[in-house]
């Protein structure tokens, strides 16, 4: 790669133009450290002095452009208006998302106001909407509040969004956008119709994921199939779609007589097409770009240069906003083209020496991309599948004409739905194939592995280690380097042994940064944590080398993280208080990750996704789900845990009401320490039990306003309290009058003091505040 960006003047102004865009958000100091690094290895590369002023300016010129840019969008009216009042229009620019507890968030553009054009984060109750859900480009009428992204919207905020919109009111205008993000608006409308006709509802799903990267309607057992399969990569719009609707195009256009000329123009004008249509998200937009910009250096009869067309997406993205280097989806984007680029040649020739042509194409191409992206897929999603090389090899004859049998079905709906039917026929059977594949793959023995960076040092250190493997790898086969017979042997064998010992210690340094957790707590010490995972409860219990979870918080929540900060491994019990997702949210994540013995479920009847995919999920796993009743006990190394609520159903009987009403109330002990775990069940529920003195109570339904609460407070005489709620929630939790009643008492809570962890050896409790994010 420095090899190809040295050898050529434009190579190298565009790559230190992309290093200023890159490091400008970041500080002055790294912008300068950039210009400093550009120079002297323009320098080294080329022996020009004038080189390297040049490769210096341009990395300050990008950096300045970023700068402002940046400086520009934080600068904005809205980022001023925090906790004042808005009303107005706005267009929703994404399909509204669930966030549990009957609420919805989407980003929007302001129509009206000071802050016309500015984007924010609009956050509803869905009983708000009456009728259908809004559809993207819908104007809407909103009455709300101004307030600051929480953490959990940090990735809206690279994307546009200066704030959050808490609203009173929602109402439908009937009216939508115009000019040409309506055209969109509408040929995508037309599209969604033309693919959902004539399947069955998961494949409609499906295929509107693979051919417009609308991931919304697939279930959160689909999604997670193909994450650990390692074929979510056909989910999400991006290179592949642009260079087979660029192929579909040049291939009709040769059937129909079109010149060269013309097949590359119309190529050409319908990425211009798709990448908006698709949503325009980081992936797709670097996709555009490389295939633009392949498409004109044909037009000009010039050959195309991909490293260069790679570092032009790069610079283009970034420009347009500097703050999407942060999305994961730019990251693993660039980093599985930029792997294609520098080991697909060799892993090419290599396989095909004993595979045939095209296993051997689809291999290299697997194997590059998986490698390349494996860190990033680790640092962000603390998983890395297995399976991923087979799985996409089984699957890869039939994702081709899937997606072109759904762009000709997009394109035919534009003139009519019915017309897209023939070609939602033909792909059926083919959605339903790649969906089994993934079922199947998702479900063999360690398909997917645990692996957790914690930190961009573990991140570099990854990569230096897959780096020096690689080029080891390739140097033995003989593709690197001089041919074998020019180097002695001795000297060849030398040589590998020290790249391999190179890439070893490379990735010892990762696997330390990564493994680097706590050591479980030690003989006779109880560990009580209440961990940060946004709005919801998630509270784990640690004692003599056991570990209990009760509630797992929302399911986009870091529940996974946190218990591996804590140095959790598996998992004895996982208790579910009852069935709402801020609690039950993340239980099937964390019954995959961590194999609970047993889980007591306490939200056991009710018709949530959780519980329906629990079963099969835990089974798995190879535990038992047990429903949660009043009169439960455990006892696990000195550890037990009593269940004091909800009371037993009849046989026959579900549960109906308010989940609230039901949720698992219980008392935890561990030597003379007691701790009141209480969920959402508030004093009506707790004051008629036979409840005495507790050391910790952990404050009901995360500390909203509870009439009951001091009469309750009188009985416990607790020694702490904790309140698990988020930052910036939608509900004023903890309400003012929860915290003037525990006044006096020495209260912990995640929003402010992030995970807190209660040590308690005898008689004496000691707090840690980890502070938010941990």
């Amino acid at each position: 790669m420095l090899a190809v960006i040295a050898a050529h003047p434009r190579h190298r102004v565009l790559f230190a133009l992309v290093g200023g865009l890159l490091f400008a958000p970041l500080a002055i100091g790294a912008l300068v450290a950039a210009a400093l690094a550009g120079a002297v290895l323009t320098a080294a590369a080329t022996r020009r002095p004038g080189a390297a002023i040049v490769a210096a300016f341009a990395v300050l010129l990008g950096g300045g452009v970023a700068q402002q840019r940046v400086l520009a969008f934080e600068q904005g009216v809205l980022a001023r208006m925090d906790g004042r009042s808005v009303a107005g229009r706005v267009v929703l620019l994404e399909p509204l998302r669930d966030r549990g507890f009957g609420t919805a968030a989407g980003r929007v553009r302001l129509q009206d106001g000071p802050a016309r054009g500015e984007q924010a984060v609009l956050r509803l109750r869905r009983t708000m909407l009456h009728g259908a859900a809004p559809e993207v480009g819908d104007v809407l009428g909103v009455r709300g509040w101004i307030e600051p992204l929480t953490r959990w919207e940090a990735f809206q905020h690279r994307r546009g969004a200066l704030a959050a919109i808490a609203a009173d009111d929602v109402q439908a205008t009937g009216a939508r956008r115009g000019g040409v993000s309506g055209a969109l608006d509408g040929a995508r409308r037309r599209a969604e119709a033309g693919l959902d006709r004539g399947l069955a509802p998961p494949e409609a799903a499906l295929m509107r994921g693979m051919v417009l990267g609308e991931d919304e309607r697939l279930s959160d057992d689909v999604r997670t199939d193909f994450q650990r399969s390692g074929l979510a990569h056909i989910l999400a719009v991006s290179g592949q779609n642009v260079m087979l609707l660029a192929t579909l195009v040049l291939f009709l256009g040769a059937l129909t007589g079109l010149s060269l000329r013309g097949r590359l123009l119309v190529a050409l004008g319908l990425v211009a097409l798709y990448v908006p249509l698709t949503g325009g998200g980081p992936s797709i937009q670097r996709a555009g770009v490389m295939g633009a910009a392949g498409l004109a250096a044909a037009l000009a009869g010039r050959g195309a240069s991909r490293w260069y067309a790679l570092g032009l997406a790069a610079a283009v993205t970034l420009a347009l906003n500097p703050l999407t280097a942060g999305e994961p989806g730019w990251q693993l984007s660039f980093a599985a083209v930029v792997a294609l680029l520098a080991l697909g040649p060799g892993l090419r020739t290599v396989l095909a020496r004993r595979l045939p042509a095209a296993i051997a194409d689809a291999a290299a191409i697997t194997v590059a991309a998986t490698l390349g992206t494996a860190p990033l897929m680790a640092l962000h999603f603390e998983q890395v599948s297995i399976v991923s090389l087979p799985a996409n090899l089984v699957a890869a004859p039939a994702v081709a004409p899937i997606m072109w049998l759904g762009m000709l079905a997009a394109a035919a709906a534009q003139l009519s739905p019915a017309l897209a039917v023939p070609f939602d026929a033909l792909a059926a059977p083919l959605l339903a194939f790649v969906g089994a594949v993934a079922h199947v793959s998702a479900r063999a023995p360690l398909a997917a592995v645990d692996v957790h960076l914690a930190s961009p040092a573990a991140l570099a250190a990854a990569y230096a280690a897959l780096g020096a493997g690689c080029a080891a790898l390739l140097r033995a086969l003989g593709r690197a380097g001089p041919p074998a017979a020019r180097r002695p042997a001795a000297r060849r064998r030398r040589r590998i042994v020290a790249v391999l010992a190179l890439a070893l210690a490379g990735l010892g340094v990762g696997v330390a940064h990564a493994r680097g957790r706590p050591a479980p707590p030690p003989p006779g010490e109880l560990v009580v944590s209440f961990l940060d995972i946004g709005q919801g409860d998630a509270t784990l219990l640690q004692y003599g080398g056991a570990s209990i979870l009760v509630d797992t918080g929302p399911p986009d929540g870091p529940i996974l993280a946190r218990l591996a900060a804590a140095g959790v491994d598996r998992l004895d019990v996982l208790v579910l208080s009852h069935a709402q997702s801020d609690h039950e949210g993340a239980a099937l994540a964390v019954v995959r990750r961590f194999s609970p013995r047993l889980v007591l479920d306490g939200g056991a009847g009710w018709p949530t996704a959780v519980q329906r995919g629990l079963g099969p999920a835990e089974a798995r796993a190879g535990g038992r789900v047990v429903t949660a009743r009043a009169g439960q006990s455990l006892d696990l190394a000195g550890l037990r845990l009593r269940l004091l609520w909800p009371p037993p159903l009849a046989p026959a009987e579900r549960p109906e009401g308010d989940p609230n009403e039901r949720a698992v109330v219980a008392i935890a002990s561990a030597g003379p320490i007691d701790v009141l775990l209480t969920a959402d069940a508030e004093s009506d529920i707790t004051l008629p039990l036979a409840l005495g003195h507790v050391d910790v109570l952990k404050v009901a339904h995360h500390g909203s306003a509870d009439e009951g609460l001091p009469m309750l407070l009188r009985r416990l005489t607790p020694s702490v309290a904790a309140i698990e709620v988020g930052r910036h929630n939608d509900y004023g939790h903890p309400a003012p009058s929860t915290i003037a009643e525990l006044r006096g008492i020495p209260v912990v809570r995640t929003d402010r003091d992030g995970t807190v962890r209660l040590h308690a050896r005898g008689p004496t409790m000691t707090l840690e505040r980890l502070g938010v994010g941990r």
